[in-house]
């Protein structure tokens, strides 16, 4: 396995990840794949890697900022995706696991993830890396006329954003 950056080069292989969980319909509330330019400008400029085999890329994982205040700098969402193919081989417990070393190495001292309540590997895979379940969010949208309960999810560093 080898961890990669995501570029605008491997962007179409994300895609084609995004587009298998977007079928599933308890990944996301987008229905459409991002573009590059949109995704590039919605994620931050660090933390943004990819897990590949054989010279495919297997899952992926990126931050979005939460907010522009100041304040919350050290806080970030969290997207992480996972091929079909790569389902239950502990893909995503190793690219989550890096994209938390990344994310505290850049002063990231809080991440979360809002994750559908009926996506149950989701909410394990954040559980085993140190996630711990902080609210449930009832109805907080829809997803093709049906609403979606959330639960958020957060993981606060032990080394980054102590003092």
């Amino acid at each position: 396995m080898e961890i990669k950056p995501i570029t605008k080069e491997n962007f179409p292989e994300l895609v084609e990840i995004y587009g298998q969980r977007l079928a599933t319909n308890i990944a996301t509330f987008q229905n459409d794949s991002p573009i590059w330019e949109d995704w590039d400008k919605g994620h931050l400029n660090f933390c943004r890697i990819s897990i590949y085999e054989n010279n495919e890329m297997f899952a992926w994982a990126a931050l979005s900022p939460v907010s522009s205040r100041c304040v919350y700098s050290g806080v970030a969402e969290v997207s992480v995706y996972v091929a079909t193919i790569a389902r239950g081989k502990g893909i995503g417990e190793m690219l989550l696991n890096e994209l938390i070393k990344q994310s505290e190495s850049n002063e990231i001292w809080t991440l979360q993830s809002g994750i559908f309540a009926e996506n149950q590997n989701s909410i394990r895979l954040h559980e085993k890396c140190g996630f711990r379940i902080v609210g449930y969010r009832e109805k907080i949208g829809r997803k093709n006329g049906v609403w979606k309960d959330t639960v958020l999810m957060e993981r606060r560093s032990k080394i980054t954003g102590i003092n």
